[in-house]
């Protein structure tokens, strides 16, 4: 049977290694806390980074779309300008073929403002043929619509003559002009009595219903 002391010894033993034990288990905890405490610090620098980064691109972005808003503006602008450029030199060739009339003033993107009653308007091709008491207004758009043809004649033909009354006397000849027509804007410019010119096949600009109206 063991002593006293032999039991004390071993007592004392196993608490020195409960203590070792103890202090590891401590030392584990306080570790597991740092790490704990680092990876919060590193997720939060990782979180205001993302923030950061995705507000970088949300201003980005914007000014993409901003910048590419503008060029499609300035692209439409200019495809609007360039269709009445193709459409103009075309204008009187066409009239004397047509009307046998000589054009003496053609007037392209015109723009008139009555002072008195503040009415104004832009018209895009504005020929006058003095010999024949004849003004050819002609609207152009580049992408051809009911709506379009319906403003031309109800309203834009009203305002011609209110901003011109020079030519109150004038026959006044209306032309819808586009590059390409399709067939049923053809025939709603026909059904309406107002003259369509186009390309032809894409040969020269044309009047495609003149024996229509």
């Amino acid at each position: 049977m063991a002593s006293l002391e032999e039991r004390i010894n071993r007592n004392e033993e196993k608490i020195d290694r409960l203590e070792s034990m103890m202090m590891r288990v401590l030392y584990v905890q306080q570790q597991t806390q740092i790490e704990i405490q680092e990876l919060k610090e590193e997720m939060k620098e990782f979180k205001d980074e993302m923030q950061k980064t995705v507000e970088e691109m949300k201003k980005d972005t914007q000014k993409l779309r901003q910048d590419m808003n503008k060029k499609w503006g300035e692209m439409a602008n200019k495809l609007g300008t360039i269709v009445e450029d193709i459409i103009a030199p075309a204008t009187s060739p066409v009239i004397k073929r047509y009307f046998n009339c000589e054009v003496n003033d053609l007037q392209v993107r015109r723009k008139k403002k009555d002072i008195k009653t503040g009415l104004k308007d832009e018209f895009d091709v504005i020929a006058v043929s003095d010999e024949c008491e004849t003004v050819f207004l002609i609207e152009v758009k580049s992408y051809p619509k009911v709506e379009y043809i319906n403003e031309f004649k109800d309203k834009k033909i009203d305002r011609f003559f209110k901003l011109f009354p020079e030519y109150s006397s004038y026959k006044l000849v209306p032309i819808f002009a586009s590059l390409r027509l399709e067939d049923d804007i053809l025939n709603y410019l026909t059904k309406n009595k107002i003259y369509a010119m186009a390309y032809r096949e894409w040969d020269y600009m044309d009047l495609l219903n003149f024996d229509k109206i």
